[in-house]
């Protein structure tokens, strides 16, 4: 059996038989890592860069910026607006693709203007096997590198290699998009972007660590992880998420007693996983989302 310390050596010198590297960097423990190992390898020839966007919450960007600091990575951001495509915006089931594709193209743009060949991202060999991740096949499209992924290093294992690095994220829980709060075949916009943002910056000064606010058209759903439950039943908790909620513009705030679960608002995701989609069987009827 390969160790993972022999899977790092061999993904660093993959890395390292490259002229330079740009790593699509979100702050994550995946791109951390992969920033880790290529700065390991390549010096001042690796640089980071975190794409800037309305999907992409203010805080995950000041992550970004202090984890590129922790590695002692150059770190750069390019700027674009995933609503200027109208199949981002509609929302279906292949949403995750067209943001990957034009996230990466907006990183191949900053590489060339760096005279940088190569562009490398977080998948790990966990990923493939995660159900429906439609972005996985923008990353195989753009000819993206992803040496977690070809050394067959897995989640658990980047977390250990984070760990390893001393890296502050070792312990994050993931964090995807904005735009996947809301659900499949509910046009995403900028309005639900930002009170979904908001509303989940209250959830973290609260202390919660894994948790998802959903947006419903109107109607807030707050999922936290099980062990955090408790805490969300607060009466003062309760009390400031239904203001604080009402304030940034939702219409209704609800807990959800399933708690924090990946895919709740995707059916296609759901189905993936064998399990019935939580938008339907909870919020169809007095909630459409948009699916027939």
């Amino acid at each position: 059996m390969t160790t993972l310390d022999e899977k790092l050596d061999a993904a660093r010198e993959s890395l390292a038989d490259r002229d330079g590297v740009l790593v699509a960097f979100s702050g994550g423990v995946d791109s951390a890592v992969v920033a880790a190992l290529a700065h390991d390898a390549l010096g001042d020839g690796a640089v980071a860069c975190t794409a800037r966007s309305e999907t992409l919450p203010a805080d995950e960007l000041d992550d970004a910026v202090r984890v590129a600091e922790e590695i002692g990575i150059r770190h750069e951001t390019v700027t674009f607006s995933e609503l200027d495509d109208p199949d981002f915006v509609a929302n279906g089931d292949d949403r995750c693709y067209h943001c990957r594709t034009m996230r990466l193209g907006k990183m191949y743009d900053a590489a060339r203007d760096l005279g940088i060949g190569t562009v490398c991202d977080g998948t790990n060999a966990s990923d493939p096997g995660e159900g429906h991740r439609p972005g996985l096949r923008a990353v195989e499209e753009l000819d993206v590198f992803s040496p977690l992924l070809a050394h067959d290093i897995t989640k658990a294992e980047v977390r250990e290699a984070a760990e390893r690095y001393d890296l502050s994220v070792a312990d994050k829980p993931s964090m995807a998009c904005l735009s996947s709060r809301i659900p499949t075949g509910l046009e995403v916009t900028e309005e639900r972007l930002t009170r979904v943002e908001k509303a989940e910056r209250l959830l973290r000064t609260w202390g919660f660590s894994q948790f998802r606010v959903r947006d419903h058209d109107g109607l807030a759903r707050i999922e936290v992880a099980p062990d955090e439950l408790d805490a969300a039943l607060d009466r003062e908790f309760v009390r400031a998420a239904r203001e604080h909620l009402t304030d940034v513009g939702f219409d209704h705030v609800t807990l959800d007693l399933h708690g924090y679960r990946t895919g709740s608002v995707s059916p296609s995701e759901a189905a993936e996983e064998g399990d019935e989609p939580l938008v339907e069987d909870v919020f169809t009827r007095n909630y459409p989302t948009g699916e027939d």
